[in-house]
């Protein structure tokens, strides 16, 4: 077990709340989301955390693969979506290389306030690239920490000295062209709330 999942695991019993503390935020993130997603889909959620969203658009699609690193997070996830009687999500342990995901089989790929705590981004977003169908969808919502200098700052230094996983501190053109570069093309960018520079995009497979 290395050191960020570690973090996660530690963290697991406190995200929940964590997560739902701005409930507004999420509602939105939500519906926003649901208005992309088709009764048919198969639908990847890249580091699910403890289910908060895949276990509300469940009845939005046909089929979840939700994963994260931390297997303690699954296993929050796994008993919220067993009290619902949830039956079309597969939570798992695991990475988004996991060979058990194969290209071209996925519709829709959610990637929640997780592309800025990846080392290789570039590399995991030419993965969910390869994971989609032709046409498919990534739908992202990303802190944008580096539109505020301070807060990256603050952030990455925490980082460095192992209080908390690296944070990239993203500026909005620098993630936008990143999702580019992996060819896709952006069909809905804005922020979810501007105070929090949490920037939500929506971008297609070439």
């Amino acid at each position: 077990m290395n050191k960020t999942e570690r973090f996660w695991d530690k963290t697991a019993s406190q995200y929940n709340q964590i997560e739902q503390k701005d409930q507004d935020t999420y509602l939105h993130l939500i519906q926003r989301t649901k208005s992309h997603l088709n009764q048919n889909d198969v639908l990847l959620d890249y580091g699910c955390g403890t289910g908060l969203i895949a276990n509300e658009i469940a009845a939005d699609v046909q089929t979840i693969h939700a994963i994260d690193i931390s297997s303690n997070m699954i296993a929050i996830a796994e008993k919220k979506a067993n009290e619902r009687n949830l039956t079309n999500i597969n939570y798992a342990h695991a990475v988004i290389f996991d060979e058990r995901y194969t290209k071209g089989s996925i519709d829709v790929v959610l990637a929640f306030h997780v592309l800025h705590l990846l080392e290789d981004e570039h590399i995991v977003l030419q993965r969910i690239n390869e994971l989609l169908k032709p046409g498919g969808l990534l739908i992202s919502a990303t802190p944008c920490v580096g539109e505020k200098l301070l807060l990256g700052q603050l952030l990455s230094f925490a980082g460095k000295i192992g209080v908390m996983p690296s944070i990239k501190a993203f500026k909005i053109p620098h993630l936008v062209e990143a999702i580019k570069k992996a060819n896709f093309s952006i069909v809905e960018a804005d922020y979810l709330r501007k105070s929090s520079q949490e920037y939500f995009i929506v971008a297609r497979k070439h």
